[in-house]
């Protein structure tokens, strides 16, 4: 664990950067919880395994960029404002169009006629494609503070047993659901854009 006082401000990166990635997740969790022919343990298992493949991934390519001077690594800072600026750009292009309900996924059609396993497998398959673009927050953040990357993880897991809480918990309550779709779709955006410069601070060191 970061020291004190530092360890509260890399909880709240932590907390912050997960929130911004993947509250997209908790209605898709939700997706999966109101699907009765989906086991409920089997959705939360799936969704840690998913969250804990893009993260393994993240690492794994953070760690093999420790190598290179901090003030390069700190250029990977340019992913995240890319896509905060991409999220931008198409939030100002979108139409009003709906999205569907439930997630429209082959594999996770097959498994719901299948065992736990595949329920398992189906499920952490649709949370890693959906959460493509973490790699690209993920890794930068990584890279740049290799010396909290067991916080990170422990923070991580700790969030994604709550998005699971969260998700069930819509399954309930589907106008809160949409509230939150609205809001995060507005601030998504904006999050990924000041991580980006966050990061990028550190390239100052090659100026």
């Amino acid at each position: 664990m970061p020291p004190a006082p530092d360890w509260l401000t890399t909880l709240g990166l932590a907390v912050v950067v997960f929130a911004s990635t993947n509250i997209d997740d908790i209605l898709l969790l939700a997706a999966f919880f109101s699907d009765k022919a989906l086991a409920a343990r089997n959705v939360v298992l799936g969704q840690f395994a998913g969250i804990g493949m893009l993260v393994a991934a993240s690492a794994a390519a953070a760690l093999l960029a420790v190598v290179v001077p901090a003030g390069w690594i700190a250029l990977l800072g340019l992913l995240p404002l890319a896509l905060g600026l991409r999220a931008l750009l198409a939030r100002w292009r979108s139409t009003d169009d709906e999205d569907d309900d439930a997630p429209d996924n082959p594999r996770l059609e097959r498994a719901r006629r299948g065992g736990s396993a595949a329920q398992v497998v189906a499920v952490a398959a649709v949370t890693v494609a959906n959460g493509g673009d973490n790699l690209g927050i993920y890794i930068p953040l990584f890279a740049t503070q290799p010396e909290h990357l067991a916080f990170f993880v422990v923070v991580f897991a700790a969030m994604t047993a709550l998005w699971c809480a969260l998700g069930y918990l819509l399954v309930n309550n589907r106008y809160a659901g949409e509230r939150v779709q609205r809001v995060a779709q507005a601030a998504l955006p904006w999050v990924l854009i000041g991580l980006g410069l966050y990061i990028l601070s550190g390239a100052r060191v090659l100026l």
